[in-house]
This record gives structure tokens, sequence and C-alpha cells, in this order.
């Protein structure tokens, strides 16, 4: 069988970031605590969400919603959405919303198994790449679509291009779609102020968190949250701590950060190869987690020997859940 024809990237030009800041890690923080696994029948559980009894939710690659025992005895087929689901999370009325980077955002029935349509569209284009979300007590959804070009089986391109296209979506409760910020580069992970006064919104591609204030004086405005971080952000959530956890994919890359500033025409040409010649993300295990203020409160890292790549994070009072674009298990420890 042939090699797959890759969708080009255009020659846009790139901005790059100041050096990346060091990693606090090894003199305020100790090392990622004992790490267990919770297998899956599947692979690549990106998302993790946690119900009231310890059960974690994730969608993976085949577009199965899993429920897994925190025993790691039993594993449940909760849908099937068709596509690739990402981001999880509750909506107020008990139902399951997704995330699905091929179908928009959705929304499942968890006693039926009924997967339903929130949004496929935006402004009369289909989307491309939805991500991540974060929903209000309201019932309002803010949610990212990474890229206006490249889907998630492209998602190198988009950084590499870094041509900007993604966005920061909100639904309102009369099911309006409205862009909170657009330009963003591969928006990301999304999650929601304690108070609900702001949004929270990950640039991977930029090594920066944004903030977006949804109440009070400065309602509609953005500013950075966090920037310049020493790896690449991918989906937030708020814990039952208060805290914003980041889950830190990968440190960021020497390669990838010498390649960014270059003409254009070599980047197109670093797609073109094989991916074993390409920037990869390093095999680590690494979760941030900030107060509402930017702070950094954690900065827990370990090998990524058995379990790597993490793309999600959820501390539900005192237990960390993490899923992984590529791996075959969710990763778990105690604070």
């Amino acid at each position: 069988m042939g090699r797959m024809a890759r969708p080009p990237i255009a020659p846009v030009r790139w901005q790059p970031p100041t050096a990346p800041a060091r990693s606090r890690q090894s003199r305020s923080t100790p090392p990622l605590p004992a790490l267990r696994l919770l297998d899956i029948v599947g692979r690549g559980p990106e998302d993790v969400l946690v119900d009231d009894t310890g059960r974690v939710l994730t969608g993976v690659a085949d577009g199965r919603i899993l429920r897994l025992a925190p025993d790691n005895r039993l594993v449940e087929v909760l849908a099937d959405t068709g596509g690739r689901p990402l981001g999880l999370e509750w909506l107020p009325d008990g139902g399951l919303l997704v995330c699905d980077a091929h179908r928009g955002l959705l929304r499942v029935d968890l006693d039926t198994g009924v997967v339903a349509a929130l949004v496929s569209e935006v402004d009369g284009r289909p989307m491309t790449f939805c991500n991540n979300a974060a929903v209000a007590g309201d019932g309002t959804v803010y949610f990212s679509d990474s890229s206006r070009r490249f889907g998630v089986d492209a998602w190198k391109a988009d950084l590499l291009e870094h041509s900007g296209t993604g966005r920061l979506l909100r639904r309102g409760i009369a099911a309006e779609v409205t862009v909170l910020a657009d330009g963003l580069q591969f928006a990301n992970g999304v999650a929601l102020a304690p108070d609900g006064s702001f949004v929270v919104v990950a640039e991977t591609a930029a090594y920066r968190l944004r903030k977006v204030w949804i109440t009070g004086p400065r309602a509609g405005e953005t500013e950075v949250f966090v920037d310049n971080l020493p790896g690449f952000p991918d989906n937030v959530s708020t814990g039952t701590d208060g805290l914003f956890w980041v889950a830190m994919g990968s440190p960021r890359d020497r390669m990838l950060d010498r390649l960014l500033p270059r003409h254009p025409r070599l980047r197109q040409v670093v797609w073109a190869l094989p991916d074993r010649l390409q920037p990869r993300p390093q095999n680590s295990v690494w979760v941030y987690a900030l107060s509402p203020t930017g702070e950094m409160v954690h900065d827990l890292q370990g090998p990524g020997d058995r379990f790597h790549f993490v793309t999600g994070v959820r501390e539900h009072h005192g237990t960390v859940f993490m899923g992984s674009l590529v791996s075959d298990s969710v990763g778990v420890f105690n604070l």
C-alpha cells in the first residue's frame, strides 16, 4: 500500500516565542507520585472524566465512550460517536458532552447511548477539529476548535504551519454559537475559573494559556494567563481543589523550536518527510496545576516508560487521572 498523501501546509511566516521557561520541579515540588494504570480495550483515551462513584469515563480512537471501574476490573461501553471523541464534560441535565474531532460538539445520553449533535458547523462551515470544552452551571458550553485547516490526524501540520486558525467558541443556552477568541495557535484545553468569571484556553503551539473574561466590567476581553511554558499544554480542567490542571503532552522540542523561525518552505519539506524523521513528542508523564491567579502549585513529572504523552488530566478529591492520545490505559496517582 502506498503512503497516504499529506495535506499541504501553507507558507506562513512565524514569530518565535521567547526561550522556554525552565521547570521548577526539581527544586520546588516532589516528583510524580506512584503511578497505576487502568487498562482499556482500545487505544488513545485522550481525555478523562470522573463520576460521583469514582468511575472514569474516556473516549477512544475507534469512537467508543468507555467507563472504567477504579479497581481496574470492569470496562463498559456506553456509546459510540461514530467519530473520534476527545474532550468530555458533564452537562447540567446529567448528559455527557463530547468534543468529537470529526463530528463536532455532541451530547450522549448515558442511559440509552443515543448520540445527538449540538454543534457541527460554525457560520455555515463544518468544524474541522473540535477538541475540548468546559460547561457552566446554566448549560453554557465553552469549547475549542483547534484548526480550520487540519483535522486531528494532521495535528502536527498545524504546529508546523503555525497559521493560527484556532478558535474559542461559546454555545449559549439558546443554542446560539459565538466566537469568543480567534487566531489562536492550536486552540486546545478549556477550563472555567472556579468563580465562573473567566475561561482559560490553551494555545498548544504558542506554549501558553489565554484568559477570556466572561463576567464583570472586563467581559469579552482577552489576555495572557500563563506564557512561555516549558512544554506543550494540552487539555485543561478545573479540579475539585479549585486549581487549573494542565496536561503537558511533551517538553518543548529543540528541533521544532529551531525549525519554526526558518523559511516556511523548509517546514513544508519537513512535513513531507516520513514520520520517523519528523519532530515527535518525548516520552514523559507531566502535569501542571495552577492557581486561579496563574501561580504554579504542582509541577509533577515522571518517566514515560509505561505511560506517556499526557493529553488529558482531571483532579478528583486528591486523585489525579490522566488520558493519553497514544496509550492503551488511563494513568492514575494520588496526591
